[in-house]
Order: structure tokens, then sequence, then C-alpha cells
């Protein structure tokens, strides 16, 4: 196999995280790139390059993961991956009463599933935990402050934070403050209103 010469273009959202999650368990070699979401992305030099987070780690597993790592070759669990990778949304209206309840509703689902289990499909970290991770991890975007409700959902949360490659892809393309927010309340509402009014620019936008 050629050594691949990949230049990795994100923002810190978490559908970037879970592509350099997926680039750093695959041991794939890559440059990341920091862009702006509120200017950059529109620019014609990045639309003729830019592609959907699914199908950026799909392209990956399909070309560099000839063992099956991340995308499991036994067709019953592909069956199940794909049921889990229906969870993981490119976008998340933010604070928005309804879409919180939908949250909470697949996280009762993902809590379910992780009963007895460390990870989702065949109890070994595959596609349908880096794409589903990358959201729960960051809950409070979607107005839920815990899921201390959710223990198996905690713990799996726990247990992808504390993988080596994960630790890596989360400070893709800049160090990563998660806990840094989660201590400070001030600057974590702060982030929440900066995340919101990106949000609503960006539908804006597209209008």
């Amino acid at each position: 196999m050629t050594t691949p010469d990949i230049t990795f273009y994100t923002a810190k959202s978490p559908n970037g995280v879970k592509v350099s999650i997926v680039l750093e368990e695959l041991g794939i070699p890559y440059k990341a790139r920091e862009i702006s979401i509120k200017d950059e992305h529109k620019q014609p030099w990045f639309l003729n390059v830019v592609f959907e987070s699914g199908a950026i780690m799909i392209y990956l597993c399909e070309h560099y993961d000839p063992e099956g790592k991340l995308m499991p070759k036994d067709p019953n669990l592909k069956r199940q991956a794909a049921f889990f990778n229906r969870y993981g949304p490119e976008k998340i209206p933010y604070a928005i009463k309804r879409y919180t309840d939908e949250t909470k509703r697949l996280y009762s689902v993902l809590n379910g599933a992780l009963e007895s289990k460390e990870y989702l499909v065949g109890n070994k970290f595959t596609l349908a935990d880096a794409i589903n991770f990358s959201w729960v991890r960051v809950h409070f975007l979607s107005g839920i402050e815990s899921i201390d409700e959710f223990p198996n959902l905690k713990a799996w949360v726990a247990r992808i934070s504390a993988r080596p490659a994960v630790q890596k892809g989360l400070n893709v393309p800049v160090p990563d403050k998660l806990q840094e927010l989660m201590d400070n309340p001030e600057i974590l509402d702060e982030f929440v209103k900066n995340v919101r009014s990106i949000f609503k620019w960006n539908l804006t936008d597209e209008k």
C-alpha cells in the first residue's frame, strides 16, 4: 500500500473530530489544516475538495482498513454498524426542546445497546463508536447538561476518551478544551452562545 498524501481540512467540531479519530485509529499519516466555518468553507477552493464526514470515514476504511479494524467485514456486524451510524448527525439544531428530547431518546437507545458491552458493534471499537462518540461527548450543545442517567453511555464515553488514538484525534486541528469548558460554566455558556450564533449564521447563509 502506498503512503497516502492526505490534507485534512477541518474546523474544531464533532464532525471534524470523528474523522481525525478514524485517521489516528488507522494510523494514516496526514496533515491537518484548520478552516473557518464562518466564511472559508464557502470559498471555491474548499468546495472543490469538501466531502461529508461520513463519506470521508467510509472512504478511509475502504482504502486503508484492509483488516476491517473499524469497518467489520462480517455482514451481520456491518448491518449493526449501519443501524448505529445513523445516530451520528451532520448538524444538530442547538438548544431546541424537541431536539433535546429526541437526543435523549437516542442516548437511551445507545445506553441500552451498551448493556454488558464495551462498544456498540462486535464489542470492539468500530466506525459506529467513532461517529457517535464525537457528538455524545459534547452533549451540552444539545441542551443535555449531564448523561448520568445513562450509565452505560457515560462509561462508554470515558472508555473511548482514554484510547491513545482518540486522544490524538481530539486535538486536531487545535488542542481539545472540553474539560476546561466543563470546569468553567461561564466559559461554557459563552462557547455555547458562539456555537449557536455560527449555526444560525450558516442556516441564514444557506437559505
